[in-house]
């Protein structure tokens, strides 16, 4: 009888094995571990710019200095933390360097911003502002390809 349950169990837990889904595990761990720091840096940097720009914009001084002393250094930081996540599986590897994509070039439209700024040239703002509007295609293209990644893979996020 013994013997007979030792012989079984290898087959269980190959069987087991074989139920395993390696993109909903590698999603679980990409939202749950290895983007908790970008996210922070991230948000940090934005909240940063919103608190300077648009509603909230008072002088080109205080954009200046929030732009060089709080919202590049944090989003230069966001980005690195990005390139060092850890991706295992194809599908979602594709998924992210969208999102690499779409900071870099929020990234650039900042720096692109200081120079306006630093020149007084409003044509750079206008190619600055339309930059943004390309990083911004590209992170709700990231979180619509995330969100359907999800989906297919029984993934639920917790609404927040």
């Amino acid at each position: 009888m013994k013997k007979a349950l030792i012989g079984i169990l290898p087959i269980i837990f190959l069987l087991v094995g074989c139920f395993s889904d390696p993109v909903k595990d590698d999603l679980l761990r990409y939202v749950n571990h290895e983007m908790n720091t970008a996210f922070e840096l991230e948000d940090t940097a934005i909240s940063a710019y919103n608190n300077v720009s648009g509603v909230n914009y008072s002088d080109d001084e205080t954009m200046y200095a929030a732009l060089v002393d709080d919202v590049i250094p944090n989003y230069n930081e966001f980005i690195k933390e990005l390139n060092y996540v850890s991706v295992e599986t194809d599908e979602l590897s594709e998924i992210h360097e969208i999102y690499i994509e779409g900071a870099d070039i929020q990234y650039n439209a900042f720096v692109k911003i200081t120079m306006a700024l630093e020149e007084q040239d409003a044509s750079i703002i206008e190619e600055a502002n339309g930059m943004l509007d390309e990083a911004k295609r590209h992170l709700r293209n990231y979180r619509s390809k995330l969100n359907k990644l999800a989906d297919e893979h029984d993934v639920e996020w917790e609404k927040e």
